[in-house]
């Protein structure tokens, strides 16, 4: 078993032990999962959850936020060149991990229908780099790559904050012209 197969198996074991006790209340409570719960609880974010919890930002994310993350898939991860998750999973590159996690959240709930039409920067990445955001037909952001990262699933409302499900990895530090 590889060191990444690995870690993402005991990502999802500890994520799991933690959303089996937390469901109980949002059923006894009828409150909201946080933004990590749902990201635990959807088989589309196993990548996600294992670099989040190997960045040590499960704690941040379940906090009382608002936030609005733009939560890549598993495919999306998938796409990156041949090592990159892998190098970005080893404890050296916590840090690195930690930036490009962070530029996937933006301070505040901003739900699809508040994104006007047509490009603008969206409020500063966590990570201190700013996204570009187009909404049209869609919504899309742009890290300044050239490549768009779409919204194919949008508005997931959590207990402190939104998730909006996009198709691409965005790399911070290259700070699109919007």
């Amino acid at each position: 078993m590889t060191r990444f197969t690995t870690l993402i198996a005991a990502s999802a074991t500890a994520v799991a032990a933690l959303g089996a006790a937390v469901p109980a209340l949002a059923d006894n409570h009828g409150m909201k999962k946080n933004i990590v719960e749902i990201a635990a609880d959807d088989e589309r974010f196993s990548t996600l959850v294992a670099a989040v919890t190997a960045a040590d930002l499960v704690e941040t994310l379940s906090g009382e936020g608002p936030f609005t993350v733009f939560a890549p898939v598993d495919d999306a991860f998938d796409a990156l060149p041949e090592g990159t998750v892998e190098g970005l999973l080893e404890p050296e590159a916590k840090g690195d991990l930690t930036n490009v996690l962070l530029y996937h959240v933006v301070p505040g709930e901003v739900m699809s229908g508040d994104i006007p039409e047509g490009t603008m920067g969206a409020d500063t990445a966590l990570e201190g780099s700013e996204l570009c955001v187009t909404s049209g037909e869609g919504v899309m952001l742009d890290d300044g790559t050239g490549a768009m990262a779409n919204v194919i699933v949008a508005d997931i409302e959590a207990s402190n904050g939104v998730i909006h499900v996009v198709d691409k990895v965005l790399m911070p530090g290259n700070n699109p012209e919007c």
